[in-house]
């Protein structure tokens, strides 16, 4: 067994879901669920089939985001394991709940627009995702300066009123 940190490739302002799920039907499950979800979502869905031909099967409807679903999906090489990537503009948030639902989904890693890190175990047929590395580790506790920068923040988004 070697174990293996594979780099998240995406340029930095995009948002990305990457999970685990169990049947060949993932792709166009995950892709009907986000286009009900956010009429309009520009994202790319790329699926390692882990039996049969051992595909990185894909859809989308943004070829970028496309192209990114695929070629890291391609680099983590883990069996039933899948990589969302969302357009500018769209976020895991609007459409995480959804995704957890489809009833083939078995686990989400992650869902982040941060610098992230997939651990991989690689064995005699195939990889294995152990965890992901999400972000920077924190460097203090917030004060009150930063709970209200916080909060002002999540209102100058629009996610509180």
């Amino acid at each position: 067994m070697e174990l293996k940190n594979i780099k998240v490739n995406k340029p930095e302002s995009i948002n990305f879901i990457f999970g685990q799920s169990h049947f060949i039907k993932t792709v166009e499950d995950i892709h009907e669920v986000l286009v009900n979800s956010v009429p309009g979502i520009k994202f790319g869905i790329a699926f390692c089939e882990a039996s049969g031909k051992c595909l990185v099967r894909w859809s989308g409807t943004d070829e970028k985001m496309i192209e990114l679903a695929k070629e890291n999906a391609m680099a983590v090489s883990a069996g039933h394991s899948f990589f969302i990537f969302l357009a500018d503009g769209y976020f895991p948030i609007n459409v995480l709940n959804a995704v957890k639902n489809v009833p083939e989904v078995c686990r989400i890693f992650c869902a982040t627009a941060n610098p992230t890190e997939v651990i991989v175990a690689q064995l005699d047929e195939g990889n294995a995702v152990l965890g992901v590395a999400d972000g920077a580790s924190p460097k203090g506790i917030e004060g009150p300066e930063d709970i209200d920068w916080r909060k002002n923040f999540l209102r100058q988004i629009g996610y509180k009123s």
